[in-house]
């Protein structure tokens, strides 16, 4: 119950039914609030309890100084939690684990129960292993189950032993966009309480449900799990950044252009732990499907949340995807009552503002490494001649400057060239070279959730078949939707036999390409690449671009809109200019250019219009968790504790709560740290824990090889999250992953600085020697450590190999609170300094003093940093809030949360 100081309580009538609700004009200055502030108000009155969550803290946001930096800690509360399985698997791990701790400390282990509606929706784990077959679907949905069935056993179980928790099986669509169709509630109804529906999930791209007006963001797997258990989430009152639009789109311009434009100018801008809010006239000309597009790409601009206010165009939405009459009338009536419609002509106080005319976005792509490096599509052949130089050989790169000419490598109109003949299975040969798109993939929750790109995709290839043009051979294809509404609306269109003749053949309704689960590339592609280490590239209509992620044969990576994707993969180069060259001749020897088979916008809605309706996703989704009959046939064990098998390699008990005593151990200085990698900027949570495939001669590949695993069994470092002992051999395994204390390396390498001379060494080996002989380890990061996926291995990896400290020049959000989650000490560089400008080398010994002021309730600002080589730096503690300093006095949150449980 509320303590209800602001009087806030009140009734809702909508039709024959009444909610109760907390009204917000009851708080001085609720009014002038953006509209993410106002749902975080509303959040606090209704949990008022007069301890954690008080009359100031109402006041606090109330009375919001929209251009002072965060300060005042609140306590948000989510209506629930959402994750998708490479996350949700160790959740679960996780909660099984801690009912056994619980049971061993004294406690009752029913007290680990989900408090909230938390699901999950397996939508990871499918490979694009077979493609551009009418059954690869059927083939790589029987390699899923075969490859994860312990993982689906033990998911069935957990929706089995925990009240509150369901799971969406697989096949039936990616997480995010079940969620914005099937799953949020905009307006949530729980114990006769009417109140905005608000998440946190497991996944940093849980933002795409910010287009439905619902507030919610990604965070680590460790904090989902905290709030499933009744733990708020501790967060500073941010800073709320106005995004106004205006105009409208112009023909022949995508939602993934606008939301590539938006993305570099709000990185560009700066928004890290800041909320984006849209609004102006130009919020009311932009569909729902593309304020979920914009919505979903928050991470790469690097915002918490980027929100849309409620409007009809959401309630048209709600409408289209199946919600019933009342519960689209209680949220009409919900956002009017509280002030939560927009009001295309406010002007809400804001921290910061941009604006964007919506009609001067133009075509893009993005890449070759990161989302926010946007190429106008015009120029994207010209900038690929530039980019591909870093990834060629030095000596070919030299011999295009100053080799003779008879001696130097190929070079062709400038561009390191290195030609390829390649046979193909029945015998006939083509020639790739650097830039071969050779994955063009129509892939995530991006674009997948959008009909609008989907269909011109479609009308792409409809008019490329018409012309006489298919994709290039080399070109591994795959379709990979959302939802299954998607391949309905194809059927019904006439559009599916256009996309298979094109190779987009239906490959899996999953996350696949993005989340690097491409699958290999053709044998004799693979072959081809490798041997002549040519520089080939992927085009996908995804959000994450980053190196080692998509394929491990493939260096250059670039996102780019469900049509472009096709049109790529029918010129089969990054060095085809697609604005002007040729994309292929017709069946009269004419050359088709990409004007000739765009669509037009008339007949994008026209399509849109006639093929999409509510019954669709009435049907699919109609009896959402109950699987097919494979699921249904999933053996599943008993108890309300899970019984472990010891010979798993994808489900083991974690070390997490291993001698953990009821009451927490001093907090320590931290002296004689060796440096277990020297990191530059830009490193993502893909590069410290990846998530795709396993290579033999990695420790995590030797581990499984020894436990009698077959190579092509070894699945992903995704897939095997429930394995501590694979997790841990994979993190900062990353193909891409550069140490620069181990200069020449490229991988998880490191030096060994037990051994005489410090050889290089795997850096899973060398943790294993410093943790055997008592030696602490550290981090040096740069700028931006830990963007991309909130990827709570990439902190649990990192504490279990023996760091104690990071220090970066910036974090992202999420991994800062991760770490801090498992007991990692987040420090920053003092402005302006970094491990270059202190001579920094990653060889020295460190020391870190003025930790245990966090013994006296107190957070240090800076702690005192000493190096055995005599640098001396005051470095920043990033511990922002007192809760956050609970979670590292206890070692991390999770023991926190125990401990809190037990005594309660």
């Amino acid at each position: 119950m509320s303590a209800n100081s602001f009087d806030a309580r009140s009734t809702l009538r909508v039709g024959d039914e009444s909610y109760e609700i907390f009204k917000l004009d009851k708080v001085e200055g609720s009014a002038r609030l953006p509209y993410s502030l106002k749902v975080l108000l509303e959040n606090l009155l209704r949990t008022e309890d007069g301890a954690n969550i008080t009359a100031d803290h109402i006041r606090a946001i109330g009375g919001w100084d929209s251009q002072a930096q965060p300060s005042q800690e609140i306590q948000f509360t989510p209506a629930r939690v959402i994750m998708q399985d490479f996350t949700g698997v160790p959740c679960v791990v996780d909660l099984a684990t801690m009912r056994e701790a619980v049971k061993e400390l004294g406690g009752d282990p029913a007290k680990i129960n989900p408090l909230a509606p938390a699901e999950l929706v397996i939508d990871h784990s499918v490979i694009a292993d077979k493609f551009g077959t009418k059954d690869a679907f059927g083939q790589n949905v029987e390699l899923e189950y075969g490859r994860n069935k312990e993982r689906y056993q033990f998911l069935r179980w957990g929706q089995t032993a925990f009240d509150e928790f369901k799971v969406v099986p697989p096949g039936t669509g990616i997480v995010h966009q079940v969620n914005i169709e099937h799953l949020a509630r905009t307006v949530m109804v729980r114990n006769g309480q009417a109140y905005p529906d608000t998440l946190v999930g497991t996944d940093s791209h849980t933002t795409m449900v910010n287009g439905l007006g619902v507030l919610g963001w990604g965070v680590g797997g460790i904090e989902a799990e905290a709030a499933m258990l009744g733990q708020p989430v501790s967060m500073l009152i941010p800073r709320v950044v106005g995004f106004k639009l205006t105009g409208e789109l112009k023909p022949g311009t995508t939602a993934t252009d606008l939301v590539l434009t938006i993305t570099e100018m709000l990185r560009k801008h700066g928004v890290v732990g800041k909320f984006v809010e849209f609004y102006g006239e130009g919020v009311a000309a932009t569909s729902l499907a593309n304020r979920a597009t914009i919505g979903n790409m928050s991470p790469e601009f690097g915002s918490t949340a980027a929100i849309f206010p409620i409007d009809d165009e959401t309630l048209n939405y709600l409408r289209l995807t199946g919600r019933d009459a009342q519960q689209v009338a209680l949220v009409e009536a919900y956002a009017k009552e509280q002030g939560l419609w927009l009001d295309p002509k406010a002007e809400p106080d804001f921290s910061e503002k941009l604006e964007l005319d919506l009609a001067t976005v133009v075509p893009s792509i993005a890449g070759p490494k990161r989302p926010q490096d946007r190429i106008v599509l015009a120029n994207a052949a010209q900038q690929f001649a530039q980019d591909v130089r870093n990834y060629v050989s030095d000596d070919e790169e030299a011999g295009k400057e100053s080799f003779p000419a008879s001696d130097a490598p190929a070079v062709s109109n400038g561009i390191p060239s290195k030609p390829t003949t390649v046979t193909a299975p029945d015998g006939s040969t083509y020639e790739i070279d650097h830039g071969a798109v050779t994955v063009a993939a129509i892939t995530s929750c991006t674009n997948t959730s959008n009909p609008y790109v989907m269909v011109a995709a479609a009308l792409v290839a409809k008019k490329a078949v018409e012309k006489g043009l298919t994709r290039k051979p080399w070109v591994k294809t795959t379709l990979a939707p959302g939802s299954k509404v998607v391949t309905d609306y194809f059927d019904k269109a006439g559009l599916t036999p256009y996309l298979d003749k094109v190779g987009f053949n239906l490959v899996g309704y999953g996350c696949t390409t993005c989340i690097g689960n491409s699958g290999p590339l053709p044998e004799e592609v693979s072959k081809a690449v490798n041997d002549n280490d040519l520089a080939v590239t992927s085009v996908l209509s995804g959000n994450r671009n980053f190196e080692g992620r998509i394929n491990p044969d493939v260096k250059m990576n670039y996102l780019a809109s469900p049509p472009l994707v096709v049109a790529y993969a029918i010129a089969g180069s990054m060095k085809v200019d697609i604005t002007k060259d040729a994309l292929g001749t017709d069946q009269d020897g004419k050359p088709v250019y990409l004007a000739d088979i765009w669509p037009t916008e008339a007949e994008v809605n026209d399509v849109v219009a006639n093929a999409i309706g509510e019954d669709m996703f009435n049907k699919s989704y109609q009896d959402v968790f109950a699987g097919d009959a494979q699921w249904q046939a999933l053996p599943i064990p008993t108890g309300n504790t899970f019984e472990w098998d010891a010979e798993s390699t994808y489900v083991r008990k974690p070390p997490y709560f291993e001698g953990m005593a009821m009451d927490p151990a001093p907090v320590e200085d931290i002296t004689g740290a060796r440096v277990l990698a020297k990191l530059g900027d830009s490193v993502t949570t893909d590069h410290i824990s990846p998530a795709g495939a396993i290579k033999a001669d990695t420790p995590a590949g030797k581990y499984l090889t020894e436990h009698g695993i077959e190579r092509r069994d070894f699945n992903s470092y995704g897939s095997r999250r429930g394995n501590h002992e694979v997790m841990i051999r994979g993190t900062f395994a990353n193909i891409r992953l550069r140490n620069q204390i181990a200069p020449g390396t490229e991988g998880g390498y490191t030096r060994d600085f037990t051994q005489d001379g410090g050889p290089v060494s795997f850096i899973y080996d060398a943790s294993q020697n410093y943790q055997a002989a008592g030696t602490p380890l550290a981090i040096l990061a740069g700028k931006e450590y830990g963007s991309g996926s909130s990827r709570d291995w990439a902190a649990k990896g990192t504490a279990l190999l023996g760091v104690k400290a990071v220090i970066a020049e910036s974090y992202e959000r999420i991994h800062r609170s991760n770490l801090i989650g498992m007991g990692v000490l987040p420090l920053q560089f003092p402005e302006g300094q970094n491990a270059e400008t202190l001579g920094l080398t990653g060889e020295e010994a460190f020391s870190f003093t003025g930790v245990t002021e966090l013994n006296n309730g107190t957070t240090p600002r800076t702690v005192k940093v000493t190096t055995d080589t005599g640098v001396e730096f005051d470095a920043v503690v990033r511990i922002d809030t007192p809760g956050e300093a609970d979670y590292y006095r206890n070692g991390g949150i999770l023991q926190y949360v125990l401990r809190s449980l037990i005594r309660s």
